[in-house]
């Protein structure tokens, strides 16, 4: 198992350079996460090669036009082609009135239902939960209530080593149990069959932590440490700190510091202002604090698998 992150778009308020506004596909359990939505964002999915069918879940981080303006048309492309599946949409209050004044006077009656979940903006809360992963708000500081999100997947059961087991064959409830790191006992209480003699260590759990436009959050430090991926907005190189301040952004050696304070294992960087035509300044910033950082490119898949 792994995590995969598909880079969409990845510049801020306009686009330029080639570059789209914020949108990125998520994949965690087999489950596809469409996060923040941008103008353009269906015709990206499209260049990419992305099924539309197989997106169940939409998560919008701040009602700023770069990061939703791409929604209406989405869901209408999706009712176009029939979708009758039921759509998760995690959001800011006042994004559901928005879409829904929409398709009023567009005279539009989706084939499917939208199971809005409106997250409390600057709260840290569960908003979407399986029995094999979490996704948690993180409070962002921005202009509007917005909000990031952690990715996490609960921790996995013990691994049957197939090579180990006895000859007699077990139950099903013993398998479970050796799942669950039990040991298998005689009626008199004694050790019939020693767990860690019979299972392997679970597989790794993932984390994928994103970071929307934000004023640097060094509180978030211990809430996201350690996660697998962390994309976190970098609109400026820091010669632009004072702009980025005012602006409720971040620039590049922040969000490198913060990784690395976080101790992450990979960063991300997007939202780029347009007056960026060329990125390097903002890599070798990141770099030279997070060795570790790499640029949010549209088409870019990530990976991380525990190998």
């Amino acid at each position: 198992m792994s995590l995969e992150l598909l880079i969409l778009g990845s510049n801020s308020a306009a686009f330029a350079h080639r570059r789209h506004h914020t949108a990125q596909l998520f994949k965690l359990q087999e489950q596809h996460f469409l996060i923040d939505c941008g103008e353009g964002t269906q015709l990206l999915m499209k260049r990419y090669k992305v099924k539309l069918s197989r997106i169940d879940h939409i998560f919008i981080s701040h009602l700023h036009g770069d990061h939703y303006f791409g929604l209406i048309g989405l869901l209408s492309t999706m009712h176009l082609f029939g979708r009758k599946k039921d759509l998760l949409l995690v959001c800011p209050p006042g994004l559901k009135e928005i879409l829904q004044l929409q398709l009023r006077h567009s005279e539009t009656s989706l084939n499917f239902r939208i199971q809005y979940v409106e997250f409390t903006p600057g709260e840290s809360e569960i908003v979407h939960e399986t029995p094999k992963y979490t996704v948690t708000t993180l409070p962002m500081d921005h202009r509007v209530p917005c909000s990031g999100y952690l990715f996490k997947e609960k921790p996995k059961k013990r691994r049957i080593n197939r090579n180990k087991l006895p000859e007699v064959q077990l139950s099903s409830l013993d398998i479970v149990r050796l799942k669950e790191g039990e040991d298998i006992l005689n009626e008199d209480e004694s050790i019939k069959y020693e767990n860690k003699l019979l299972t392997l260590d679970p597989n790794p759990s993932f984390s994928y932590a994103f970071f929307s436009d934000t004023r640097l959050r060094p509180e978030l430090v211990d809430t996201i440490k350690g996660v697998d991926l962390l994309y976190h907005e970098a609109t400026f190189a820091n010669d632009m700190k004072d702009r980025a301040v005012q602006t409720f952004h971040t620039t590049a050696e922040q969000a490198a510091q913060f990784a690395k304070d976080a101790e992450v294992g990979k960063l991300v960087l997007g939202h780029f202002s347009a007056r960026y035509k060329e990125l390097d300044p903002i890599l070798n910033e990141a770099k030279a604090i997070f060795p570790k950082a790499e640029l949010a490119i549209e088409g870019t898949k990530f990976v991380v698998d525990g190998k």
